[in-house]
């Protein structure tokens, strides 16, 4: 009766194979779940129900941090959900009040309330988000996907 041993060789080739096997696992699970999609309510990526709309006065644009986007009352009434990445270069372009107009920091591309551009070099409009009324009357605003125009129109607005 012969016992084969193990050489040293073959045990390092061994024990590197697997550790390397382990590795390129862990490492294959981490970016499936950093590229998998979150679609949590209340996140962005998800859905957001930001109640009655009568709580948003005529004329304001309310900044909703958490989903990047701001929540447009327009003077008519009408509501828009406008992501707040610049069409340009992708800054976060912020609500000047003083002006009522959105102003991008990095190169000045401005726009206006509804998104549309006033001074480029951003080449289209602001992006929006998909709105809908449920049925309590609240705003819900689907952050999943942002709508890309090549100009603002009245279909993009959501009237009550």
């Amino acid at each position: 009766m012969s016992k084969s041993k193990l050489s040293r060789r073959d045990f390092l080739n061994l024990a590197w194979g697997t550790a390397g096997a382990l590795v390129a696992t862990e490492l294959s699970f981490v970016g499936f779940k950093f590229l998998s999609p979150r679609a949590t309510d209340g996140e962005f990526g998800g859905e957001f129900n930001l109640g009655a709309y009568e709580n948003y006065p005529l004329g304001s644009v309310t900044p909703i941090e958490v989903g990047r986007f701001y929540l447009v009352r327009l003077e008519d009434g009408g509501i828009l959900a406008i992501y707040r990445r610049c069409t340009h270069l992708g800054c976060a372009v912020p609500f000047d009040q003083a002006t009522g107009k959105f102003t991008c920091p990095c190169h000045g591309s401005v726009f206006t309330n509804e998104g549309d551009v006033l001074n480029q070099p951003a080449p289209r409009p602001l992006d929006i988000f998909a709105l809908s009324i449920n049925e309590e009357g609240d705003i819900v605003v689907d952050t999943s996907s942002p709508i890309q125009r090549d100009k603002t129109s009245a279909e993009d607005i959501l009237y009550v």
